[in-house]
Parts: structure tokens; sequence; C-alpha cells
């Protein structure tokens, strides 16, 4: 790795006021150390690198910011970065005020930065915190989501990563599960969101999430939210059930069509299983899943499933 004194010349070129070409050649360098593990861990014990990457995002050169965002995207990929990212470089205020601008070009990016540093407990509860403290909180993030083609420059789909895992937190869940707001409700339709496996993913993982509570399962399951359907026609397929296998189950998934199509992703459909596994922790849960002809979609689906770890947590819900 740098010298000190290597690495005292290099730091003094990644700032704004620097000549473009010296800058370009810099951030180069610095997001080509990202690209490898030692190289992270190299910047983990040099923050006003990281500082300096943060600042470089407001850059007038577009190649030189977006250098930087990419560095910032591989830096937030390793957990052992998280703590000096956020206390150190303050990417947190910076990046999620840049988020509400529906004009910002590189929004993409940051999802993906704040999904990875969500992913772990210590920084979520720190994601969650300046949420709060930036007056944006969790129904901003919910409505920027929800709002198709919110921003014309980003698809913003790794918001819905970062739902999920701010929703390993009960705060979070809190929010979701609130009756008088009718979030839950907004993100149900995402499950079958064609567009985006990320999107469908992360909206799915926040529905396993919130599934956790289970004082909420017989509110989950009435006409109010309705989430069955939600979970069961992406597994569901073409096969043909009996009449009265039929007739019990949810509206939208009777009688379907001959190409109707399964969740293509594995981790979608296991999370899906699991989300339906936990909805059968209580006892009412368990009656309505009867009820509404689960067991036999699950049925059909466990004969046309291949991946060994979705089958097996099929093969759990079904015993």
């Amino acid at each position: 790795m740098l010298s000190d004194t290597e690495a005292q010349e290099l730091l003094s070129f990644l700032q704004l006021g620097t000549r473009a070409d010296v800058k370009g050649q810099a951030t180069e360098y610095i997001l080509g150390l990202t690209g490898t593990r030692d190289g992270c861990r190299y910047l983990r014990t040099k923050p006003d690198f990281l500082k300096a990457l943060v600042t470089l995002t407001a850059d007038v050169s577009i190649a030189i910011v977006k250098d930087c965002y990419h560095a910032l995207v591989n830096l937030s990929a390793d957990e052992t970065l998280h703590q000096p990212l956020v206390k150190e470089a303050s990417v947190l205020p910076v990046f999620l005020n840049r988020l509400l601008d529906p004009e910002y070009e590189f929004s993409d990016r940051i999802c993906s930065v704040l999904s990875n540093l969500s992913r772990h407990e210590r920084t979520c509860v720190q994601v969650f915190h300046e949420l709060q403290e930036q007056k944006i909180g969790m129904a901003k993030v919910v409505e920027i989501f929800c709002t198709e083609g919110f921003n014309k420059k980003a698809s913003l789909h790794y918001l819905g990563p970062l739902l999920s895992n701010l929703t390993q937190l009960p705060q979070a869940r809190h929010f979701i599960l609130d009756k008088e707001r009718c979030v839950i409700q907004r993100l149900l339709p995402y499950t079958q969101y064609g567009a985006s496996v990320t999107r469908r993913g992360g909206v799915v993982g926040t529905l396993r999430n919130c599934c956790f509570d289970y004082a909420h399962h017989e509110w989950l399951l009435s006409d109010e939210v309705d989430i069955l359907p939600f979970l069961l026609l992406p597994l569901a397929g073409p096969e043909e059930l009996s009449e009265e296998e039929n007739e019990g189950l949810p509206v939208d998934l009777q009688y379907l069509p001959d190409d109707k199509a399964r969740e293509e992703d594995p981790d979608i459909r296991k999370m899906l299983i699991e989300t339906l596994l936990l909805l059968t922790a209580t006892k009412v849960g368990r009656q309505i899943l009867k009820k509404k002809s689960v067991y036999p979609v699950m049925r059909e689906f466990h004969k046309w499933e291949t991946d060994p770890q979705v089958a097996s947590a099929c093969e759990k819900l079904v015993q």
C-alpha cells in the first residue's frame, strides 16, 4: 500500500479545487483500491480519504462523481467500514437529503450505499435515527418508493432492500404495521413487481420481517389488509386443483391461466414461504391458511420446485 508521504500527496489531490485531470486520476486510483479487500481495509484506517470521497460526490465533473459513488458503494459492502463511513465521513445526512431531490441523477448509487449500510443492526439503527434527525422519516421513504417515476433519472429499486433492512428494527415495523396509516397495503402489490427482482425481494423481505410480530397476524390476514393473496399468488402455478380446493382459495388465485408463471427468483420464493410459515405461529393464522386452501397450492408448488433449500422450507410449511 501507500507510504505515509504518498498517501498525503494523494489526499492533497482529492479536493474540489484540484485540476480536473489530476483529481480524476486520484479518484480512479482510489476506486481501484476499493475493488479489493485489502484496499478497503487500508482505507478503513484513512478516514480523511473517506471524507474526501463524500466531498467529491459534489464535484462538477460527472466522471469524478461517478467514480466516487462507485467507490463508496464498494466500501459500504464491507461491514468493517460501516462505522468509519457513518461516523468519520458523515455520509448519512448528505445522502439522505439528496435522496429527496427528484432531479438527482445518482440516487440509485445512494440507495445502494444506504441498503449496504443498513444490513447490520448497529448501523441500521443509525440510519433509522438519521431519518428522524433529518425530518425525513419512514413515511417519506415509503412515499418515494411507491411513487412511480419519482426520480426520472433513477429507478430507486434499492429502496426495497433498505426498507427490508430497516424493518429488522421494532420501531420501523411499528410504522409499517400502523393500522391508521395504510402503509403495508401500499407495499403489497410489489410482491409481483415484474420490472425489478430487487424491488420485489425488498418488499417480500419487509413483509417477512413484519410477520415476526405475531400480534398483528389476525389483522394482516383480515380483509382490511388481505396479505395472503399477495404472498400466495407468486408461488401458484397453472396446475388444476379440485373444485373444492379452488373454492377455498382467495378469488385472485382461483382458476389460474395455463401460462401462469411462478416467482423466478429462488431467494424470493423462500422468503414468501418463510412468511407463510410465520403466519402459522398463531392458531387463528393456521385456521385461516387451511380454510383458504394454502396447502393444496403448496403441494403443487413442492412438486414443481427444484431448489433444495426452497423445497425444504416448503416441507416445513406443509408438515
